[in-house]
């Protein structure tokens, strides 16, 4: 009997080793935070759909309540990835930390929400001035606000009272109470504004049409280290944006696992709204969106931020996609979005006032349709 159970032990053993050495590895580990918004999606259908694991990654998902929260776990090293908003890496940039962008998760999606009462006073940008608004800390549509106001000649450090609170749901509980004139939010919190009687009445693709929000951002100490992990977790992320064009009720049921929310609402904020699902790491919008915020006082740098954006692990993923599968129409879309907007020596249009549009329209609009 002991000498059956010994044979069982080396028999499971050599059949370890044999495994390993024909090149079966552990799975590696890469922990991501997260935000609990439709927008981040393609975080949710790759791990339930296995397109992580086919990759041989073990991904960890941590929820953060806001920008802000996550990038400084991320900058602790208790996350290797973060998904978070535009304004959030960028201040931190500008403020001396070692991090870089690797990619992108979504676009566009913030509104700004009143009461149905002051609705008709609130209708364009310029109508906020001398009211409060309730944002959250470090969201990209913080950052499109401010921008918007100095394009329109309002200043926001004195003709605006903004106060930054820690969640959508806070943003929306101060609109609903009266503590605050208008509220900045963004997807599905939007859809659930209007469920409860609010009204949006401008939107952030009106202000910075094309707008990047949440980037995939590391610590740059990781970048080369671990490169083959961002290709492979890149591609895995992009065939999961594929997934959600072509398979809507699957989509809803992995987005439903991660956000308790009604299945219409993630339905009507996903595919019906105002979200940009492009993945690619939008070099030219991002660059675009830090102009905004250094010329609208909402950060102070003199670095070149192209240099803290690194394209090249979403290019060999994409590239490998449509090598794959050389006559699907969906990587070839993303293949021109990504020439047209990528191209780190491309010089950026100088702004005016207002986005200057470097792609074409349709780049921007709902690419899960």
């Amino acid at each position: 009997m002991k000498r059956n159970r010994l044979f069982n032990r080396i028999g499971l053993a050599a059949i370890a080793a044999s495994l390993w050495a024909c090149g079966v590895q552990a799975a590696e580990t890469v922990k991501v935070g997260y935000l609990p918004v439709t927008g981040h999606a393609k975080f949710f259908i790759a791990k339930e759909e296995g397109f992580f694991k086919e990759e041989g990654l073990d991904v960890e998902l941590s929820e953060f309540t806001n920008s802000a929260d996550g990038l400084a776990a991320l900058r602790a090293g208790k996350l290797d990835l973060g998904a978070f908003g535009t304004t959030a890496p960028l201040v931190h940039i500008a403020k001396g930390a070692d991090i870089r962008i690797i990619g992108g998760v979504m676009g566009e999606d913030a509104a700004i929400v009143t009461t149905a009462e002051k609705a008709p006073s609130i209708q364009k940008i310029t109508d906020l001035k001398g009211k409060k608004v309730a944002t959250v800390r470090l969201a990209t549509g913080d950052a499109v606000l401010r921008g918007a106001l100095d394009s329109a000649g309002v200043d926001w450090k004195k003709d605006v009272q903004i106060f930054e609170l820690k969640s959508p749901p806070a943003v929306l509980e101060a609109v609903k109470s009266g503590q605050v004139d208008a509220g900045l939010i963004w997807g599905p919190h939007d859809v659930r504004a209007e469920e409860q009687g609010l009204k949006v009445t401008i939107r952030s693709r009106s202000l910075q049409p094309g707008h990047p929000c949440c980037r995939l951002t590391v610590n740059a100490k990781d970048v080369d280290a671990r490169s083959a992990v961002w290709v492979k977790f890149i591609h895995a992320f992009l065939r999961a944006e594929k997934f959600a064009a072509e398979n809507h009720e699957k989509t809803l049921d992995d987005i439903q696992k991660y956000l308790k929310l009604d299945r219409t609402l993630i339905q009507k904020s996903y595919y019906e709204g105002y979200l940009d699902q492009a993945s690619d790491p939008n070099v030219d919008g991002v660059v675009f969106f830090w102009k905004t915020m250094l010329k609208s006082g909402f950060a102070e740098s003199n670095l070149d931020v192209r240099t803290f954006i690194i394209p090249k692990f979403y290019e060999q993923a994409l590239n490998q996609l449509a090598k794959d599968q050389p006559n699907e129409p969906f990587w070839q879309q993303r293949l021109k979005t990504f020439t047209e907007r990528d191209n780190l020596a491309k010089p950026i249009a100088a702004q005016d006032g207002a986005w200057v549009k470097v792609v074409s329209a349709e780049t921007f609009t709902k690419p899960c349709h």
